[in-house]
C-alpha cells in the first residue's frame, strides 16, 4: 500500500467482558484479539503501525513484545476521536493515508483492507468508511448515502428516524483518512455530547463539512467485522475461527474423526495423513508431522511431533520434542524441555521433565524421569524415579546406552549409570554404576524358616510367644 500508516485502537477495558484483563488480550483459538489485527495489518506493509493502549497498558505492550508496532498511551480514555488526538504528534507529519482499525475486531481480512485502501486512494476521498450489510442492524450506526452513492451521514440508532432504521448498511468503525485534511480538522473536534467523549465519526463529519468527499466500501462478509464485546461473542467468534481452521486442515489431508469435538489453535501445523480422534486439543505453536495418530483426550501445547508418532489416550505434552516413530501413553505426561528419541516408548503414567530419552529407549510404566539424560536402547523398569531435587537445587541423572534399570529403582541425582550397566530392582542408587556393571543397593534378604507357622499358632492361642 502506497504511503499508508495504521492506527489500532486498543485502549479499552471491555466492561461487558467482566474481566480484569484488557479486552484485546482475550483469545480466539490461541491468539489474542490484538494479534489477529496486527497480523493482518502487517500484510499491508505500512510505513508505521501505532497501537493505542490505555487500560492495563503495561500488560498489553509486554504481551506484544517483538511485534513491529509502536505504542501510544491514551489516559484517560475519552473515545476514538480522543485516541486520534493523543496520537496526532505521531501521525500528523506522515505522508498519505491513516488506516484506523479496532483491536477488538479480530477477523478482518487483508483482502478486505486492501480493497478499502485501494478504493480510497484511487477515489481521492478525504475519508472512506468500511461498512457491511446486516439483516438485523440492531443498535449499530446506519450509513446514509446520497444519490451519487457518497456518504451523507452516519446516524446512530438512537438518533435515527424510523425510515433510517430500515437501512441495512452499518458503520463498522474501520476507516481510512487522508492525513493532511485530518490534521486540519482535529482542533474542531468536540466532546459536547452525553458521553462527554470525542468520536471518530465526528472527524469524518468535519471532513465532509470542509468539502472533502467521504466514500464507503462494503465488506461482503459481515462476520469479518464482528466486534468482541462479551464472553458470548468470544465463544461465537472462536467457534467460527476453529471451524475455518479445521476445514483448511481437512483440505490439506488431515483426518478429523469428529471435527465438532476437536480443538486446534490457529497457529498449529499438521502434516497430511495424520489422524485426530475426538476430544483432542492442539494448542499454541504446535507442529505435527505426517502419518501421526493422536487418540482421544490428549492435549498438546507448543510442541513438535515428527512423522509417524503415536499418542495414546489421555496424554499431555507441553513444550516438548517427540522424534519420528515414537509412542507415548496412555496417560503419559511430557513437561517442558523434554525430547523423546526415535522409536522410543513412554508408557502409561510416566512423567518426563527436562530430559532427553534416546532412540529405542523405553519407560513403559509408572515412572518419573526428571532432569535426566538417557541414552539409546535403555530399559527403564516400572516405578523408577530420578530423585532430582534435594530441597535446594536440581541435579541430573545420566544413563548410558544399553543400560537396564530394574523396577522400583530410585536414582538419587547427581548420579551416572554407565553404558550397558544393570541396576537391580528395588535399589536406591546414590553412587555411580560403572559400565557393564551391576549396581545393587538394597538390604540382603533373610528367610526365617517356620516364622509364618509360629505366628499362626500364636494367633490361635497355642503359643503366645515365639522368637523371630
Amino acid at each position: 500500500m502506497h504511503n499508508l500508516s495504521v492506527l489500532i485502537l486498543a485502549a479499552g477495558k471491555g466492561t461487558r467482558l467482566k474481566s480484569a484483563y484488557p479486552k484485546v488480550l482475550h483469545t480466539l483459538a490461541g491468539q489474542s484479539l490484538i494479534e489477529f489485527v496486527l497480523e493482518t495489518a502487517r500484510t499491508l506493509t505500512p510505513r508505521e503501525i501505532w497501537v493505542i493502549v490505555g487500560y492495563e497498558a503495561e500488560r498489553v505492550t509486554t504481551s506484544l513484545t517483538g511485534w513491529p508496532a509502536r505504542f501510544i498511551r491514551q489516559e484517560p480514555q475519552l473515545g476514538s476521536g480522543h485516541a486520534l488526538q493523543v496520537a496526532k504528534q505521531a501521525w500528523e507529519n506522515q505522508p498519505g493515508s491513516l488506516l484506523v482499525l479496532s483491536g477488538d475486531v479480530p477477523l478482518i481480512t487483508a483482502a478486505t483492507l486492501e480493497k478499502l485502501v485501494g478504493t480510497h486512494q484511487q477515489s481521492g476521498a478525504g475519508a472512506t468508511i468500511l461498512t457491511t450489510l446486516r439483516e438485523n442492524p440492531g443498535n449499530c450506526g446506519r450509513l446514509v448515502r446520497n444519490q451519487q452513492g457518497g456518504v451523507e451521514a452516519i446516524v446512530e440508532h438512537k438518533d435515527a428516524t424510523l425510515e433510517q432504521r430500515e437501512i441495512r448498511e452499518i458503520n463498522t468503525g474501520i476507516c481510512i483518512l487522508e492525513i493532511a485534511p485530518l490534521a486540519g480538522v482535529m482542533a474542531k473536534l468536540s466532546a459536547d455530547n452525553v458521553q462527554k467523549e470525542y468520536f471518530l465519526t465526528d472527524c469524518i463529519a468535519l471532513l465532509r463539512e470542509q468539502g472533502f468527499p467521504v466514500g464507503a466500501v462494503v465488506c461482503d462478509d459481515p462476520m469479518e467485522v464482528e466486534k468482541v464485546n462479551s464472553r458470548a461473542d468470544l465463544a461465537r467468534l472462536g467457534k467460527w475461527v476453529r471451524e475455518k481452521t479445521l476445514a483448511k486442515l481437512m483440505q490439506a489431508g488431515v483426518t478429523l474423526l469428529d471435527p465438532a469435538s476437536t480443538y486446534v489453535d490457529i497457529q498449529v501445523e499438521i502434516g497430511n495423513d495424520t489422524v485426530l480422534y475426538p476430544n483432542v486439543f492442539l494448542e499454541g505453536k504446535t507442529r505435527i508431522g505426517s502419518n501421526c495418530r493422536i487418540y482421544p483426550h490428549c492435549r498438546i501445547r507448543n510442541s513438535v511431533l515428527e512423522e509417524e508418532v503415536t499418542i495414546l489416550d489421555c496424554t499431555v505434552i507441553e513444550e516438548a520434542l517427540v522424534r519420528k516413530g515414537a509412542q507415548l501413553g496412555p496417560f503419559a505426561r511430557l513437561r517442558p524441555k523434554t525430547e523423546i528419541g526415535e522409536e522410543a516408548r513412554i508408557g502409561n503414567f510416566v512423567e518426563v521433565k527436562n530430559s532427553r530419552i534416546g532412540k529405542h529407549s523405553k519407560a513403559q510404566h509408572h515412572s518419573y524421569l526428571g532432569d535426566a539424560d538417557i541414552g539409546e536402547n535403555v530399559n527403564v523398569g516400572a516405578g523408577t524415579i530420578t530423585c532430582n531435587y534435594d530441597g535446594i537445587k536440581k541435579s541430573r541423572t545420566t544413563i548410558g546406552d544399553g543400560a537396564f534399570i530394574g523396577s522400583d529403582t530410585q536414582l538419587i541425582a547427581p548420579v551416572k549409570v554407565g553404558r550397558g550397566a544393570y541396576v537391580a530392582a528395588g535399589s536406591s542408587i546414590c553412587e555411580d554404576v560403572p559400565e557393564e556393571s551391576l549396581g545393587i543397593a538394597r538390604a540382603r534378604q533373610v528367610n526365617k524358616e517356620g516364622w509364618a507357622r509360629k505366628r499362626r499358632e500364636g494367633r490361635d492361642g497355642k503359643s503366645e510367644t515365639f522368637n523371630e
